[in-house]
């Protein structure tokens, strides 16, 4: 396997004697492998431990081993490029690239995907603490093992000269199939990745969907996220509908809420009294924050009151339905108190009662047409019966 970027360094060993020429490139590979080891990377490393963050100290640890492989073997791979080192020994050119170019080359691919993949898996360890913000950061880093785990592959295959155009096809042709069959958790998988890049929400969050359901999350999964509801109820919902769906985060920016408490007051009240009352309510209660400070605001006149809103804030979204039952409790205790009316719609309902005419009068007599038989008039009235 020739790499096109080595042709100038074969070309200044080509008119050398073969073994002048492994002593210089064997020389200078293990000075440059010293070199680096001893003076440069110890050099950062001492220079790195120094730093507040642990992120330079990791990348210099880690890269260590593939930057001193590499400049050890590089000189070995070398060499069984150079047509007359390759002439002077009793096997051919072909069985040297096989039995030390290319097993050099492999080590070197090899060290440099075990420290890319140790580097990315370090920094998640470093992150994922840091706060709930990162807690999808290892479903991160086992993607990106796949990753390298797949690049490493077509490497290897690439330096030992195998065709990976059949395994591509395969790959493509199952990741079709694999697709088709787990549609589904693809697009849980690919809308939680997009929920975190999004900073959707975090632990803790209180969130409330277009579907009805509200609660904290409690857990952020590949395929799914809980959540806990006010009644202590876990709801497990896709990521993927999430991603699809409007999702209200109450605790975002900030964790306060607002809560709103509208109240109705009879027309002729002392409305200036009427407004410091109620924000004194709001000033003695303990779950009401001190700043913002509680305000009320004239809305509209109603069909039966001048209709108000008490604007307050609370600490958490969880907060606000148990502020809003002791407001409404003291208010209407208060205003009692302030003989200050509450009202509210009342109708008056009018009952009218009419007597019906009689219907049948073809059944009573003539008033000029005496009794027959001497019967009784009343008699004459009633119908036959029979």
């Amino acid at each position: 396997m020739n790499i096109d970027i080595l042709a100038p360094l074969v070309d200044i060993f080509e008119g050398i004697p073969a073994w002048q020429a492994t002593v210089y490139l064997v020389g200078i590979s293990i000075g440059g492998a010293l070199v680096m080891e001893f003076v440069v990377l110890r050099g950062l490393l001492r220079y790195t431990s120094r730093t507040e963050t642990q992120f330079d100290n990791i990348l210099v640890g880690e890269l260590r081993l593939p930057v001193v492989l590499t400049a050890a073997l590089a000189g070995i791979y070398l060499l069984t490029q150079i047509p007359s080192v390759a002439s002077s020994v009793v096997v051919s050119a072909d069985q040297l690239d096989t039995f030390f170019g290319k097993p050099s080359l492999s080590v070197i691919v090899l060290a440099w995907a075990f420290a890319a993949n140790r580097i990315v898996n370090r920094f998640v360890e470093q992150v994922k603490d840091k706060g709930s913000r990162f807690d999808f950061a290892p479903v991160l880093s086992n993607v990106w093992t796949l990753v390298v785990l797949i690049g490493t592959i077509g490497l290897l295959l690439s330096v030992w000269e195998y065709s990976i155009a059949p395994l591509l096809g395969a790959a493509g042709i199952a990741g079709i199939a694999i697709g088709f069959a787990a549609r589904d958790t693809v697009a849980n998988f690919f809308g939680g990745i997009a929920l975190y890049f999004d900073d959707t929400y975090k632990l803790g969050d209180y969130i409330e969907l277009d579907t009805g359901e509200a609660g904290t999350v409690v857990k952020v999964g590949i395929r799914s996220t809980t959540l806990l509801t006010r009644d202590e109820v876990l709801v497990v919902l896709p990521n993927a509908a999430l991603n699809a769906g409007k999702v209200i985060n109450q605790s975002a920016p900030q964790r306060r809420r607002r809560v709103k408490v509208p109240i109705g007051v009879a027309y002729g009240t002392d409305i200036d009294a009427f407004e410091e009352l109620v924000e004194d309510v709001a000033a003695d209660e303990k779950l009401v924050l001190d700043s913002p400070k509680p305000r009320m605001r004239f809305r509209r006149f109603g069909g039966s009151a001048l209709e108000y809103e008490l604007l307050c804030w609370v600490g958490s979204p969880t907060r606000a339905a148990k502020a809003s039952h002791k407001l409404n409790r003291e208010i209407y205790k208060r205003l009692g108190e302030a003989d200050i009316e509450i009202p509210f719609p009342q109708r008056d309902v009018h009952v009218r009662s009419t007597v019906p005419e009689a219907a049948d009068t073809d059944l009573k007599p003539p008033a000029d047409v005496p009794p027959e038989n001497g019967a009784d008039p009343a008699a004459q009235t009633r119908p036959d019966s029979t």
